[in-house]
């Protein structure tokens, strides 16, 4: 897609689909943060039938809250929003099924900026040391930030397929596929009850020196991002059960071998809590307010959903028309986008640190796979 800047020359602004694999060049580091370079990405999605019959401007404006209303009017009068890969008027009522494309200026979240070291690189397995903080892989605003992107970018891995899920702030071993066939070989494992996990966390307190198992079953609020633990007859959610066995204590913390049965949302997280040992820097289970972080803004994935309707004055005639490229530190700054010219996506906290729980080892028939304990394992 191609915009005329007033007085100037057409520019060629490349469009960038899931077909687009990361590289290298994608990446700015700054003070130990891994960024991506933002960049021109095509969203498509069809119309649903509770959508037909809206505008195209209404459809967005209610069903993607993220930006102000003045901002849809702008991306369709210039094209960045489509419909069936046609430029349409503010005013076009869209039919179910339609195809419709937003073409935005991505900004992904920053994550730390570690190494994601190969512990095993085998014909049909890989195996590495995830860093806390960054997902597995593409989900919410995240693409090329993620340990699969990481992987294509820095080692030309790919494809990969994850064999189970890390949360984006646990770390530990992390079990990638390289092909269909031995990821459904996994998979069925899995189902079958037929694989061990093991996790180590640095709880609070001196915890219990006799094996402990806690059954209570998990309900998973996702508005407020996190689970609770209840039991007895009344209890909702989903059936759930995890082995804990202390390793050690210095009376003020403790490292605790962590084995879930079940794999349910923030099991290990909340089964401790439940204990009275939560994971010492677990901001989310370590006290019982809970943290409302869909309005706080402290959820990585939901940044893109705080809208700032004083950005609307920046949508002129000049601007839908435009698109001047700054300079801003290693990247352009597009004057539509509501996030720029920060590089980070707006409403992202970025003073995290990653969970005190970590993936040591996962086993199955035959295989076992591990990963080194990270530093904080050490009491002192």
């Amino acid at each position: 897609m191609k915009r005329k800047r007033e007085g100037k020359e057409e520019m060629d602004i490349v469009w960038q689909t899931p077909a687009n694999p990361p590289h290298p060049h994608d990446y700015i580091t700054r003070n130990g943060i891994r960024f991506v370079r933002p960049y021109y990405f095509e969203f498509i999605a069809h119309v649903k039938n509770r959508w037909a019959g809206k505008t195209i401007v209404d459809l967005f404006a209610e069903e993607f809250k993220g930006r102000p209303y003045e901002y849809y009017v702008g991306a369709v009068k210039c094209g960045r929003i489509q419909v069936d890969g046609e430029m349409v008027p503010v005013s076009y009522i869209v039919k179910s099924s339609q195809k419709i494309s937003h073409f935005v200026h991505r900004h992904e979240p920053p994550v730390m900026a570690c190494d994601v070291p190969i512990l095993q690189k085998e014909p049909d397995v890989l195996t590495v040391c995830k860093p806390a903080s960054i997902p597995v892989h593409p989900c919410g605003q995240y693409r090329k930030n993620t340990v699969v992107g990481i992987l294509q970018a820095e080692h030309g891995l790919a494809p990969l397929f994850p064999v189970h899920r890390l949360d984006r702030l646990v770390s530990g071993l992390l079990i990638l596929a390289r092909n269909a066939a031995k990821a459904d070989i996994f998979r069925q494992q899995i189902e079958a009850g037929l694989v061990h996990k093991q996790y180590i966390a640095k709880v609070v307190g001196a915890f219990p020196e006799d094996e402990l198992i806690i059954d209570a079953n998990i309900d998973y609020n996702a508005r407020e991002g996190r689970s609770t633990a209840e039991v007895g007859g009344s209890a909702k959610g989903k059936a759930a059960s995890t082995k804990f066995t202390r390793i050690s204590t210095n009376g003020t913390q403790s490292i605790v071998l962590c084995e879930p049965i079940t794999g349910r949302t923030h099991q290990i997280r909340v089964h401790l809590q439940y204990s009275g040992h939560p994971i010492a820097n677990d901001m989310l289970y370590i006290s019982e307010q809970t943290v409302d972080r869909s309005v706080k803004g402290l959820s990585a994935d939901r940044s893109a959903c705080i809208s700032d309707a004083s950005l609307a004055s920046n949508f002129d005639d000049k601007v839908l028309n435009a698109c001047e490229e700054n300079s801003n530190g290693g990247f352009s700054i597009d004057p539509m986008c509501t996030n720029c010219p920060n590089l980070a996506p707006k409403g992202y906290d970025a003073d995290e640190e990653g969970l005190w729980l970590h993936c040591i080892r996962y086993s199955g028939p035959e295989w076992t796979y591990e990963c080194p304990y990270p530093d904080w394992a050490k009491l002192s």
